[in-house]
């Protein structure tokens, strides 16, 4: 299904014991417990082409949970529940290829050579880029709290010396050196 449907699948739940599937209030013949059912987060699918794709590899069966913002699907008999998952007013952003994906698909790489090792470096390039952008955006919201920080820690740093001094004074006074 990964495969069909070019997006990671975020698993909520598969193989359930009997205990386990009771204390998280399962029915008493659920398809957890054989392994052959599956809730899976519908955060990154849209649902409709999620069902599609797994019917296509053999799911029968359909649970739909757009509260908890999930799908069970199992292998057992068809059947269907659960209410419909509410259109989202936006669709999903297309996602891009990642750069070892394009890669492996480019003539550049068929053909080898300079070519293909410059290919590899623009790779390598966009790759740190990405990486960068990243890092970026999660340490941007930290810094109007950096001089803040700083202080903090040069008071933390100031205070374990002070500490260090009071314990070699007091060592000095009764004379243990």
């Amino acid at each position: 299904m990964r495969d069909r449907l070019g997006k990671p699948l975020i698993v909520r739940s598969a193989y359930r014991s009997s205990e386990h599937n009771r204390a998280v209030g399962g029915v008493p013949a659920s398809k957890h417990m054989l392994g052959t059912a599956f809730d899976i987060a519908m955060a990154n699918h849209d649902p409709e082409a999620f069902e599609a794709a797994a019917r296509a590899v053999g799911f029968r069966g359909f649970g739909t949970y757009p509260r908890s913002g999930f799908m069970h699907i199992h292998l057992g008999p068809g059947r269907r529940w659960g209410e419909p998952f509410p259109p989202r007013p936006v669709p999903f952003a297309e996602e891009t290829p990642l750069a070892r994906e394009r890669l492996a698909d480019s003539r550049t790489m068929k053909g080898g050579g300079a070519a293909g090792a410059a290919t590899i470096g623009a790779a390598g390039v966009e790759i740190a880029q990405q990486t960068l952008t990243e890092a970026q955006g999660s340490i941007q919201s930290l810094i109007p709290y950096l001089d803040t920080m700083r202080w903090v820690f040069i008071g933390l740093a100031l205070a374990g010396i002070a500490v260090a001094i009071y314990a070699r004074l007091d060592d000095w006074k009764r004379g243990r050196r």
